[in-house]
């Protein structure tokens, strides 16, 4: 593949824990202790970041301090479009070609829901976010596509972002280049327009010492404040007077998002609830199970698929694979990619099929437009695309459309749903009144 035109940093990964698979009651012991093993595993990123020595709780870095942004209040749609601010977004209406939730009936076996989003969300050199967005349109499939704050700011104005803890500008990734913040521009147009969400990865993808999980409540809120802001005012900061509007109000399209090494939830979702947000994707791994609430806030976390023919369990997300396969070296042994693609997908099928079978509890695949190992995961979660979007009573969703399907079941069914083991595969009619 071709190169991004970037130099991405590595970005902290997770061993595998091996527990075998077991019932439910045993999960949930076993949950614990990953939850617990996970939390001192968190290893600090590989590449040097310049910071102000701000303690945890402090505001210092973390910008002015601003009143949290809340949702745009749903303009009248009169079916013209209305440009908002200084152009850089506007409002064209509900979108359209979405799911439309509907309760499950008595006896309703559910539709296997897949989620397939993506951590950063630029279009680079290698052209992935449009060929994957393509591929979506192609096998019915709708998205979720994490948009990185700072990659929609040029580097001249670097010092806009004041990322908590760290110095004006500072960003444990690259900046994008004129070119690719066009390019990313359009393919968030583009995705919008055919059905996908635009979610947040927030801004700089700080991890580990000074990262999102020493940030507290406040300092999400400076983060939360400043990607919105950046949304809002790319023309400004860019000075492109050639390009359209992004059709979304940005207050309005985002309801959730994935924090960095997914570290920092517990602040994060206490910040989530000053601007409405619905569901969020941080959480560092669970088994798969139908999801449920914390702090009122749909929690949606990668998941433990079985490595290996189940020998073990690991993340569902392909920069775990990249850690576990390769040591967290972006390009491995080149005799080993056919081999660890081919146990990518077996793991990714694995995972499917047994929700898909069992308790059809929604299946949550986490990736980066990366070349990591010649690309194999790339190639990996295509091949899956195509696979598991095209079978009977699969629905390849956002999260958003998947917070909105769970909003309106009844909840004694969701309590249902919940009590099932991964592979169960119940009396529907005993589970959905």
């Amino acid at each position: 593949m071709k190169s991004t035109g970037r130099r991405r940093k590595a970005r902290a990964g997770r061993r595998s824990t091996r527990p075998e698979f077991l019932t439910l009651a045993a999960l949930l012991v076993v949950a614990s202790v990953v939850a617990g093993f996970l939390a001192l595993t968190r290893p600090d990123s590989t590449a040097p970041i310049a910071s102000t020595g701000a303690k945890n709780g402090s505001r210092n870095g973390a910008g002015p301090k601003a009143s949290p942004a809340k949702p745009s209040q749903e303009p009248e749609w009169d079916g013209k479009v209305q440009v908002l601010g200084d152009g850089s977004t506007s409002y064209t209406g509900p979108q359209k070609g979405v799911l439309k939730p509907e309760p499950l009936k008595p006896g309703e076996k559910p539709p296997q829901f897949v989620v397939f989003s993506w951590d950063g969300a630029l279009e680079g050199d290698d052209y992935l976010f449009s060929h994957f967005r393509k591929l979506a349109e192609e096998y019915d499939a709708h998205m979720t596509f994490f948009l990185t704050g700072v990659y929609i700011l040029p580097k001249s104005k670097q010092h806009l972002y004041q990322p908590p803890q760290h110095k004006p500008g500072a960003a444990a990734i690259d900046y994008a280049t004129d070119e690719h913040i066009r390019d990313t521009l359009q393919q968030l147009r583009l995705a919008y327009e055919q059905g996908h969400e635009i979610g947040t990865h927030f801004n700089g993808h700080f991890c580990g010492v000074k990262g999102g999980g020493d940030w507290s409540v406040e300092e999400w809120k400076s983060e939360i404040d400043q990607f919105y802001s950046f949304v809002e005012k790319w023309k400004t900061n860019t000075g492109f007077t050639d390009v359209p509007p992004l059709p979304f109000d940005v207050r309005k399209e985002i309801t959730g998002g994935r924090a960095p090494c997914l570290e920092g939830q517990p602040n994060l979702l206490k910040a989530a609830k000053d601007y409405g947000w619905r569901y969020d994707a941080s959480s560092p791994g669970d088994f798969q199970i139908w999801p449920t609430k914390k702090d009122g806030i749909w929690d949606f976390p990668l998941q433990m698929l079985p490595y290996e023919d189940g020998k073990y369990q690991g993340l569902s997300m392909d920069f775990n694979f990249l850690y576990n396969q390769s040591n967290g070296e972006t390009q491995g042994d080149p005799a080993k990619h056919p081999e660890w693609e081919q146990q990518t997908v077996d793991t990714y099928m694995a995972g499917f099929n047994r929700v898909y079978y069992g308790s059809r509890a929604p299946l949550f695949i986490g990736n980066h437009f990366e070349d990591w190992n010649g690309g194999i995961y790339m190639r990996a979660v295509e091949r899956i695309i195509k696979n598991i979007c095209t079978k009977k009573d699969v629905k390849c969703v956002s999260f958003r459309e998947l917070t909105d399907w769970l909003d309106v079941q009844k909840p004694e069914t969701l309590q249902q749903l919940r009590s099932l083991d991964p592979a169960q595969s119940p009396d529907w009619s005993s589970v959905v009144k």
